[in-house]
């Protein structure tokens, strides 16, 4: 047996000219916040003194709210790549964290527009809501890109309620996935209910007093209902909103997809549909509408959000055209920028503290802030190959 021979004891001697041992054991130090991180997690708490900071989302609120989409395909790559989600503290989400923290709730339902230049942020700033609306127990009705059912179907049937309109299937049943993995706990905890019946055919129906849950698992299990089981889901949380039995968040990710002319979904006869033919669609446009209460309702518009033909204007009223536009009136507009030049300092500082850029020549940063021109989609790219 082999004893490892210790280091010698270091002894100090004090201002009495005895010798003091020193404790083996290190003394705890507080662990050091770096300057552009905000140790602030709950968003509710968010106000200007956390502008330009960045705070972390917990793994298991980001696995609950944001499994099935949310964030930016680029920033799902930066989560695995960083380990962490952290979101920086923006005035536009500042903004709408204070306008909903001073909402009464038993007025219509406030809608506001998120608008702004391509990469500018529009969607980690819904990310940002989507995680108050989690924190103060909204019910989260959450589509994380509309193009997404306007462009890339994943399968279309002609539907059985709505003539001449053709259902989705499978992106219907998907959305309910998302839906139920946001919102299950607190459906489960809310204990609501349906308050009608609901006959799917002769042999399947969800009658009145079913739990609300059991309304989504149909239309998971049963694809081919899930359009109609989205409306009537829906529409049980307008009246129960309404009723005052709950709070619900409407977050929608480009919203002026519904008001495009035409999709890229084909008939038979090779002819475009228009998203009014749509099923998926109506439901949408009536929660986001003014005829309820208890609730609050967020949207983008987006110029990629099928608007390839109006690339002129990122304002909304352009983005909408006349028919949306006139839907959401009256609505509070709100403007994402890009980066200030505190928000894009602290920005490169992440970067650099995650190891995300690792070549820092002298002026580094002046060169990527002139190349981005403070874009923070654009900086995220550029800072890539660094």
């Amino acid at each position: 047996m082999f004893l490892r021979r210790s280091a010698p004891v270091v002894v100090r001697c004090s201002s009495t000219g005895l010798r003091q041992p020193l404790s083996t054991v290190a003394s705890p130090q507080p662990q050091k916040l770096d300057d552009f991180r905000t140790g602030e997690s709950n968003p509710v708490r968010h106000n200007q003194s956390h502008l330009s900071r960045f705070y972390t989302i917990p793994a298991d609120v980001r696995k609950q709210i944001f499994a099935h989409g949310g964030f930016p395909k680029t920033y799902e790559k930066q989560i695995k790549t960083f380990n962490e989600a952290c979101l920086m503290v923006r005035p536009a989400a500042v903004e709408l964290i204070g306008h909903l923290n001073a909402t009464d709730f038993r007025r219509p339902a406030n809608r506001f527009v998120l608008y702004g230049e391509d990469g500018a942020g529009k969607s980690m700033v819904l990310a940002h809501l989507l995680h108050y609306g989690f924190c103060q127990e909204f019910v989260l009705v959450h589509v994380p890109w509309v193009p997404n059912w306007m462009k890339r179907a994943k399968e279309t049937a002609i539907s059985g309620t709505r003539e001449g309109c053709l259902d989705l299937p499978l992106d219907g049943a998907a959305w309910l996935v998302h839906f139920k993995n946001q919102n299950a706990p607190l459906l489960a905890k809310l204990d609501l209910k349906v308050s009608r019946d609901y006959v799917w055919s002769k042999r399947e129906t969800t009658p009145a007093g079913a739990p609300m849950l059991e309304l989504i698992d149909h239309g998971i299990n049963r694809a081919k209902f899930s359009c109609d089981a989205i409306a009537a889901l829906l529409g049980e949380l307008k009246e129960q909103s309404t009723a005052g039995r709950v709070k619900t968040m409407v977050v929608i990710d480009g919203f002026n997809a519904f008001f495009h002319p035409h999709t890229r979904i084909l008939t038979e006869n090779k002819v475009r549909v228009t998203p009014d033919k749509l099923t998926l669609t109506r439901p949408f446009l009536d929660i986001t509408g003014a005829d309820w209460c208890n609730g609050v309702c967020i949207v983008t518009v987006d110029r990629m959000a099928l608007t390839e033909d109006r690339m002129e204007s990122t304002l909304p009223m352009y983005q909408l055209r006349r028919e949306g536009f006139e839907h959401l009136d009256p609505f509070v507009p709100v403007r994402v920028d890009n980066y200030s030049e505190e928000e894009f300092h602290s920005a490169v500082q992440y970067y650099l503290n995650r190891k995300w850029i690792q070549i820092t020549k002298d002026g580094f940063d002046k060169e990527l802030e002139f190349l981005s021109g403070k874009n923070p989609f654009k900086l995220m790219q550029l800072s890539a190959s660094l």
